[in-house]
């Protein structure tokens, strides 16, 4: 890759947010990772704040941090992959609570300065929903109104989307920043009247989607990102 190519896109990254947990964020923001690699980019994904981990004496593991690194194309420490890890699989405020911490805002700012020095593309997967509280007056919209990005918002398709979608998408909007694309995520396999659930969202938001995900028992993010526009993404 051309220097003048890697300084064009230095500070080029998006955020992956969704409609609420447990609606393919990660699968997402790997997919992306993926994809944009194929493009000839070098790739960095970020997940700044987790919560749930597994393991024993031999070492705690969160699932979405893993994936997101073994998804990246790009050597990067895991302190700049994630800043704040906790335990239990509970709202991340509560979690830093219980073990006496407190999420600051800064410490990710700087961790995602560094990814973005030494990749094209940062891929920052959210925690939760958009507006997920970290400490006692900021929540998860704070930090992507910090970092600045495009907007990456994932909807799982269910009873109650269409609701959380446009919810979600005046929250970001709300906060001055840019919907850059939705993923419309299936995870419901008996979902009534899924094409005008898709239908009436791509009539609501005024973003592209760029992938529509069929339901998957065990999606490969590999596989995902054959079906993602990122065209719509990168010029």
């Amino acid at each position: 890759m051309s220097s003048a190519h890697g300084s064009r896109l230095a500070a080029r990254g998006f955020f992956v947010t969704g409609t609420d947990t447990g609606v393919g964020k990660t699968l997402a923001a790997c997919a992306l990772l993926h994809a944009f690699a194929t493009r000839g980019l070098r790739t960095a994904g970020m997940k700044p704040i987790a919560a749930g981990t597994t393991g024993g004496a031999a070492g705690r593991r969160n699932d979405d941090i893993a994936r997101l690194a073994a998804a990246s194309n790009t050597a990067v420490t895991r302190a700049r992959v994630n800043v704040y890890c906790f335990e239990p699989a509970i709202a991340p405020h509560i979690a830093a609570r219980a073990v006496n911490a407190r999420i600051e805002l800064a410490p990710i700012k700087r961790a995602y300065d560094a990814l973005a020095r030494q990749a094209d593309i940062v891929v920052v997967e959210g925690v939760g929903g958009f507006c997920v509280p970290l400490n006692d007056r900021e929540d998860t919209a704070d930090l992507a109104a910090l970092l600045g990005l495009g907007m990456v918002l994932v909807v799982g398709l269910r009873l109650g989307c269409l609701n959380h979608a446009l919810l979600t998408a005046a929250a970001i909007a709300a906060r001055g920043l840019r919907l850059a694309a939705w993923i419309a995520n299936c995870i419901d396999p008996d979902m009534a009247h899924l094409d005008d659930n898709v239908t009436a969202l791509e009539q609501r938001l005024a973003a592209p989607c760029i992938a529509r995900i069929p339901f998957q028992r065990a999606p490969r993010a590999r596989r995902i990102a054959a079906l993602l526009r990122t065209d719509c993404l990168i010029a």
